[in-house]
This record gives C-alpha cells, structure tokens and sequence, in this order.
C-alpha cells in the first residue's frame, strides 16, 4: 500500500486578515478583533499584532496594554462565514473527503494523492493554498502527513502563509523536538505529570516504555498519546455530525442585578439560539440555562419536554422560568441559553409554560450595555460598515461628541479617504459588511 497523505490547511489570523482585506487602511497594521467593554475578549489578532504579546482568547484590556497603537474592530461574523463559505468550495473541489474543523480550518485526504511522493503533495499544495488566496484574497497555511495530527503540526509550523509536507522519513526529526504539549490530548494537567518525570518532548515521549506511560496517563489515553508520539495516526478524515445543540451566550460589562434585566438577557439570548436551531432545520426538546455570578459560581438549569419545539415564545418561556431558580444572590456576569434534545422533523408541539405562570416584565437594556442594543438603534461606534450615495461603502473609524469620521474603502479600492460628517447626517445609513469584499 502507498504512502498515507492527510492535509490540514489552516486560514492565518483569519478575523483580523479579513478585516485588512477589506479595510485596506488596515493592511500591515497590528489589528484585534473583539469586544471593547471591561470584560471583553479577543476574538483575533493580526500578526502585526502578535508580535507584541497579543493573541486571541485573551482578555482585550490586556492585549490593548501590550499593543496600544493596535485598531480594534468589533466581528463581523457575516464577512467571516462568507469567506469560510469561499474557502470550503475550494476544498470540497480539491477533495471529496473533506472534514472542516471550524470556520476557518480543515482535514483533507485527497484520494488523488494515495501513494503520492512528498514532491507531488507539495506541488498540490501549492496548487491548493493558490486556489484559496484566488477565491477569498486570503493566505492559508498548509501542512501534510501521514495523518491528521501530523498535519496538524505541519500547518502550525508552516505559519504564516507558509507550507510544509513531512515525508515518512521526516517524521521523528520534526516531531521529536516538539513540547509534549502538542499533541492532542495533552492538557496541563498531563503536561506537568510528564515534565515531573523529565519529558518535555514528544522525542522524549515516544522513547518511553509503554507500561510507565500507562501508569502516568492510564491504559487508553497512554496508548494513543504514545501512538500519535511516534507518529502512528490512522484516524479517519470524516465529515463532523450534525451539531448536537445550538447556544448562545454573553458576558456583561455590567453585572446584571434587577429580574427584569436577567429576563430580557435570557429572551435575547433564546432568539439568538434559536435563529441557529431554525437556520439547521431542527427543532428542539431541551431548553439548558447557564449562569455565571460575580464571584464566577456557575450553575445551570434544565427541562426537556415530550416533544421538540421550534416556537420562539415557548423556548423563551421555559428559559425565562430556568433562570429564576438559576440566578445567585448578587450579581449576574454571564448568561447562556442552549437548546439541545433536537430532532430533523419537528411536530407542532411546544413546551407548556407552568401552570398560572404569568408573562415576565422586559426592559430596555441599559446605557451602558452597547454591546446588547439592536445594531439600527445604537449609535454609531468603530468599526461600523456605513453607506453614503455620493462616496459608497466605509466604515466608522472614529466617533463622538455629535461627529463620525468614516473611512471610505473596500477590498478593490486600496486605501481611502477619511471623511467626517454629523453623527445624525441622514445620508450617512448602515451597510451590509458583505459589500466591503466588493
């Protein structure tokens, strides 16, 4: 039998590479993308930002302290799914064995290339990282082995924009200098048992006798961590099932302290969640709401019905009667809302609220919570993609004081010019972001 070949190809910062792309005022500038209250987080950081600490996952106050000259741009996730959208063309073309991991990573194993020799896999590689860049204007990372974690490896190390296919004969002197830390399955917890017995590299690792690595880690997890350390992975590349929940959650600048605000909280996130369980064509017999206190408790509450249930108003009600038994004393800082249980043919069924159960009272969320007013509400902040009939699509660099200075730009004009206008100017309305990939 020939040689294995798994590729994983891996977009680079891909939020923070999206917004340079179509904000070209951004290309080569440090870029964090995230929220911008107290308890923010980033949600991507450009490489130009990375270089000073800054990274995705952590707390943007953070990332704003090591990087101050960076922009910071709230998601636009209608932009990212449109180019995952774009790049998963691509590789379902490729491939017909394709296993996407998120929104901007994925497993191929192309049947072409059983067999192949290292020099024809980079040379479709190549191919393939040209491809994406044609249809999205973005660079990918590529990395190829014998399985999916060597490939795995093989993208981050080939980062950025980079490509690196590791032959069978190649195998041990990549993997062999790698921290323990990896490879899957290696937490910190595994981490620190095995650094307490001097192994500190997957070499180091793969060198251990079996037997003391199953008393360090157990029987099961011991022999695929030792496999996958001597570069044994013959995990399948598959399409991923059908999710088994929909959620949705946020985390308050402000801790919430009135019934009232929890409530509106938890309608705003069942909508979200629900938007998602329509979206999937499902329907939903488990309504779960997760709440988070100010000293971070976190307790949850649960109710499944007989049947599923796509109706808004009934998901919406058991979740509202969830959280009263699930907010702490004090103050709440986070709320989610998931809806699990579901089903591909919903019946027409829906939860029974309990009995004399009266409609919970809903407030307008307050001022200082921007980040939960409907978007056409709100008044303009950075980052907001805007239209105006005689210059086109921008977006809000800047804004205050009765005053919005807007950037004017998309992907194919290179940068433009930054025009101010009256935060109330009516010729100046919000834009669909997909029109700044124009």
């Amino acid at each position: 039998m020939g040689a294995r070949w798994v590729l994983h190809l891996d977009m680079d910062a891909f939020f923070a590479a999206s917004e340079q792309l179509t904000r070209p005022t951004l290309r080569e500038r440090p870029v964090l993308v995230g929220g911008l209250g107290p308890r923010a987080v980033v949600a991507g950081a450009s490489y130009q930002a990375r270089v000073f600490g800054a990274r995705s996952a952590m707390p943007m106050g953070q990332a704003r302290r090591l990087c101050p000259h960076a922009v910071v741009l709230p998601a636009r996730f209608t932009l990212y799914k449109e180019l995952s959208s774009r790049v998963m063309s691509v590789l379902a073309e490729a491939s017909p064995v394709l296993e996407p991991v998120s929104i901007d990573e994925a497993f191929l194993e192309p049947p072409a290339l059983a067999g192949a020799s290292a020099a024809e896999v980079e040379r479709f590689c190549a191919r393939l990282r040209a491809d994406v860049r044609a249809a999205t204007g973005l660079p990918a990372s590529v990395g190829a082995g014998s399985g999916k974690q060597l490939a795995k490896i093989a993208s981050e190390l080939a980062k950025p924009d980079g490509l690196l296919v590791v032959a069978p004969d190649q195998e041990r002197e990549v993997l062999g200098p790698l921290p323990v830390r990896s490879l899957w399955g290696v937490g910190p917890v595994a981490e620190a048992g095995l650094h307490k017995l001097g192994v500190r590299t997957i070499g180091e690792l793969a060198a251990m006798d079996l037997r003391e690595v199953h008393g360090l880690l157990g029987t099961a997890i011991g022999t695929e961590l030792h496999r996958l350390a001597r570069g044994v992975d013959d995990r399948p590349v598959a399409p991923r099932g059908a999710a088994k929940q929909v959620s949705a959650e946020t985390t308050f600048d402000t801790d919430l302290t009135a019934m009232a605000a929890v409530h509106d909280a938890v309608a705003r996130m069942t909508e979200a969640a629900h938007r998602r369980l329509v979206a999937s064509g499902r329907a939903a017999r488990t309504v779960t709401v997760k709440v988070r206190s100010a000293d971070f408790t976190t307790s949850s509450r649960s109710e499944t019905a007989g049947l599923a249930s796509t109706d808004l108003g009934a998901l919406t009600t058991v979740a509202q009667r969830l959280a009263r038994s699930a907010v702490p004393e004090g103050g709440v800082r986070l709320i989610g809302v998931s809806l699990a249980g579901l089903t591909d043919d919903p019946p027409p069924a829906l939860f029974e609220p309990a009995a004399g159960a009266a409609p919970e009272p809903v407030e307008v969320p307050e001022p200082d919570q921007p980040e939960e007013q409907p978007i056409a509400d709100r008044p303009w902040g950075p980052g907001d993609d805007v239209t105006h009939p005689d210059h086109g699509h921008g977006w809000v660099q800047g804004a205050g004081h009765g005053r919005v200075t807007v950037r004017f730009e998309t992907r194919s004009t290179g940068p433009g010019r930054a025009r101010t206008f009256a935060a109330d100017d009516p010729e100046l309305t919000r834009a669909d972001p997909l029109a700044s990939l124009a």
